[in-house]
């Protein structure tokens, strides 16, 4: 028996592939499928099921294109309507792969088609219960999110069911066991999750929150206590997810499209499509098509677009470093964004050499904002980080307006003043930067390196005091 956990930083999201005497089941698979065939042809396997322990939110599933290209089954759990063909296993239910069985455990709560898939080895044992997003390392999944879909599912009731899943359902099986979750930190789909991704769960009855000793009520009021808005583009995702989507093999076909500077001009104008420009904020910050965004495909950059770019069918136009643009079409697929209609083939050299037009944006260094602030103490400093990292340290004078909410805000920022703008390190400034400059904003200054320059320098006063919980 093979088991071996495809982590995916920038999603925060773990895939599995699991294979015994020739067979194979993949769990929460990505949209792009090519690596999961790839590791069943080298082991001679056959895919046989491919298991989704929900409908998920904050990526789509690659369950239809692998199904379409192995013939294996979609399982899903109980109560699970999708639009397609799949199996809707009943909870206690036992699927064969080779010598070992996942056992179908209904686990309502994140959603009310959640289940866990229990592993009994070769031997009988119970040694693996794969959670998707019912229990995380250190926190469980958050009970909020289907109500953007199905409005009476209120964050309440799914939390009292989530209660009865782990007690009657996850908490009586052996300590021993190890828990495989669909996240680790930094997924929107908990709050509190841990950079760990397995975990017996004897040691999570001592360590998680949610798995202590305590009432219905209390459990309710502490899953709840906390939760940000989740990002805009759940819901579009969910619904995916459920009906079916274009094979990422055409979405890959149409964004992977070289055009040329003339044709790229072209079809911003005719299409009126986002220029969404993935190279490094510094790089970006030095030229530019103008009215473009900047969102770099070094950081968190799927969840970036799906945070800022409202629409998910939105039309887009792609500036990447040389080499870059399939992964930059691929993560956008990952999250639902299939409106890519080609990117800028030379990149932004080609774009400077056709003598096109390039717009730049200033960056100054810690020591240089240091310098202006000492000769104008009322500079304006715009700090783009979380409330919760704002409020744990920030300089003092420091307006918070953090990017995950640019949208709503934008109407807060005077246009006539000179903002010098900070995130943590310099990837979010530049964002933010970039799409007020798009929307008309001149006045805007990044500094280099964000607050961690600012506060290294030791020419700044930090505040320094714990968030309140309402944020955390």
């Amino acid at each position: 028996m093979k088991i071996e956990q495809i982590y995916t930083g920038c999603l925060a999201q773990g895939a599995y592939y699991v294979e015994s005497n020739g067979e194979a089941v993949i769990i929460d698979p990505l949209r792009e499928v090519q690596p999961y065939l790839a590791k069943a042809e080298k082991d001679g396997a056959k895919i046989k099921y491919v298991l989704e322990t929900h409908f998920h939110a904050d990526f789509v599933s690659g369950h239809l294109d692998l199904a379409t290209k192995t013939g294996a089954t979609i399982v899903y759990g109980p109560t699970a309507k999708p639009g397609f063909e799949a199996l809707v296993a009943r909870d206690g239910e036992e699927l064969r792969v080779g010598n070992i069985i996942l056992k179908v455990i209904h686990t309502p709560g994140h959603t009310m088609e959640s289940t866990c898939f229990l592993l009994i080895d070769e031997n009988g044992k119970e040694t693996g219960l794969f959670t998707g997003d019912t229990l995380f390392i250190n926190d469980v999944g958050r009970p909020d999110l289907a109500q953007k879909v199905v409005a009476d599912l209120t964050p309440e009731k799914l939390a009292s069911h989530l209660y009865n899943s782990l007690h009657q359902k996850v908490l009586p099986l052996p300590d021993d066991l190890i828990i495989y979750p669909a996240h680790g930190a930094g997924s929107a789909c908990g709050k509190n999750m841990s950079p760990e991704t397995t975990d017996t769960l004897g040691n999570q009855k001592k360590t998680n929150y949610a798995l202590q000793p305590m009432s219905r009520e209390e459990f309710i009021k502490q899953v709840l206590q906390g939760l940000m808005p989740p990002p805009g583009y759940f819901p579009a995702n969910v619904l995916m997810n459920i009906r079916g989507y274009e094979s990422i093999d055409r979405v890959l076909d149409h964004g992977l499209q070289a055009l040329s500077p003339a044709a790229f001009e072209a079809a911003a104008d005719e299409t009126g499509a986002l220029i969404l420009d993935t190279r490094d904020a510094q790089v970006f910050a030095q030229g530019f098509i103008p009215g473009s965004v900047n969102i770099g495909i070094e950081g968190s950059f799927a969840p970036w677009v799906g945070a800022l770019v409202p629409d998910i069918r939105q039309t887009l136009l792609i500036v990447a470093n040389e080499g870059k643009e399939e992964e930059v079409v691929t993560r956008l697929a990952r999250v639902g964004y299939d409106g890519a209609i080609g990117y800028l083939e030379g990149g932004i050299r080609a774009w400077e050499e056709a003598g096109k037009d390039l717009d730049t944006i200033r960056s100054v260094s810690a020591d240089e904002l240091a310098r202006l602030k000492a000769a104008d103490p009322e500079l304006n400093i715009l700090d783009v980080r979380k409330k919760s990292e704002y409020y744990s340290e920030h300089l003092i004078g420091a307006e918070n307006m953090p990017l995950d909410y640019i949208n709503e805000h934008l109407t807060e920022i005077d246009r006539a003043k000179t903002w010098y703008v900070h995130c943590a390190g310099g990837y979010r400034s530049m964002i933010f930067i970039s799409i007020l400059k798009a929307r008309g904003f001149h006045h805007l200054i990044d500094v280099k390196g964000g607050f961690k320059a600012l506060k290294d320098s030791g020419k700044f006063a930090v505040s320094d005091y714990v968030c309140p919980t309402t944020l955390l």
